[in-house]
């Protein structure tokens, strides 16, 4: 692939769309794991804003890849290590992406393996893990302006 620049309205449908389903995720019942068992709507709706979520965040670092450096990923835990590599993140952030990514993967492939109380203390304490990836991932594109198209 050769590398191009990166959409701007892809970015920002990205992290539009992750953001609404960080909004989402805690507009849930997290306080108490059995309030958020009692209504079974409250655990279909974590999943899938959970996962959600992670497929916007891991489309982005897949945008940027290709888009930015002509680098095609076909698997989300790759994605992570490429981002580290052209040092849009961290080692360790890379780490948390690649254990984001594997979890997506257990939720679309192994979602009967998935357990409520996972789920609750993933909404209720782990969120912020996916803002930071967020946040460095924005700092980059920031620091990087000459990467962006910014045409309709």
């Amino acid at each position: 692939m050769t590398p191009s620049k990166l959409r701007e309205k892809v970015i920002t449908e990205r992290v539009k769309w992750i953001r609404q389903m960080l909004a989402e995720l805690r507009s849930l019942p997290v306080d108490d794991f059995d309030t958020f068992c009692s209504d079974p709507k409250n655990i279909a709706a974590a999943e899938s804003y959970l996962r959600r979520c992670l497929e916007a965040l891991l489309d982005l670092g897949r945008h940027i890849l290709a888009k930015g450096f002509g680098q095609a990923v076909a698997e989300y835990k790759q994605i992570a290590s490429e981002l580290m590599n052209f040092e849009v993140i961290s080692k360790d952030q890379a780490k948390n992406l690649q254990i984001l990514a594997g979890y997506r993967n257990r939720m679309v492939h192994f979602y009967h393996e998935i357990t409520d109380h996972e789920l609750f203390e993933i909404c209720s304490s782990d969120l912020g893990d996916v803002e930071h990836l967020l946040t460095a991932v924005l700092k980059w594109i920031r620091e990087n302006p000459e990467k962006i198209d910014r045409a309709l």
